[in-house]
């Protein structure tokens, strides 16, 4: 048992140096947050991000603090929305930080193909956006099967939604 918990002990403290050490990183590694983007090149936002309909992640960094992500991403009408699901879990209480530091600094940068857009994320509660997004979403991530709920889970706010917009 000694042992066992030795071991358990170890893990845990690699586990926490690991976690640390991707705030040093140049973005997230897989599903692990990395720090803020080092590399990429500043470039004026597209009108039209219908070139990244068929794309199953993105990254981007928000500002407070300085964190980056990956996140699954919906265009719909050549705009780009994201959005994150299980909010009123006890797992998304946990694992999903990110929109809350949204609430004091909705600035973000994506970087997609090395290039970085400053944006926003503007949270959307209500509106016709809604249901076709969240197709797109089933469509893309759960075989066309509900995947993050009805227009319900955003206004309810078990989903958040957002639309990535101009500065």
């Amino acid at each position: 048992m000694k042992k066992v918990l030795k071991w358990l002990g170890i893990t845990a403290f690699m586990v926490g140096v690991f976690l640390f050490s991707m705030r040093f990183t140049d973005g997230p590694i897989e599903i692990f947050t990395g720090g803020p983007f080092s590399t990429g090149e500043l470039t004026e936002a597209p009108s039209d991000w219908s070139y990244l309909t068929d794309r199953d992640l993105i990254e981007f960094q928000t500002l407070d603090p300085n964190r980056s992500r990956t996140v699954w991403l919906a265009v719909h009408e050549e705009r780009l929305f994201v959005v994150s699901g299980y909010m009123n879990t006890a797992q998304g209480r946990i694992w999903k930080q990110w929109p809350h530091y949204l609430e004091n600094d909705d600035r973000i940068i994506l970087r997609i193909d090395g290039n970085l857009y400053e944006q926003r994320l503007e949270r959307i509660t209500e509106g016709t956006e809604i249901v076709p997004v969240l197709n797109e979403l089933a469509r893309k991530y759960f075989n066309g099967n509900e995947g993050l709920g009805s227009s319900e889970s955003v206004t309810n706010g078990d989903t958040w939604m957002y639309e990535v917009v101009s500065r």
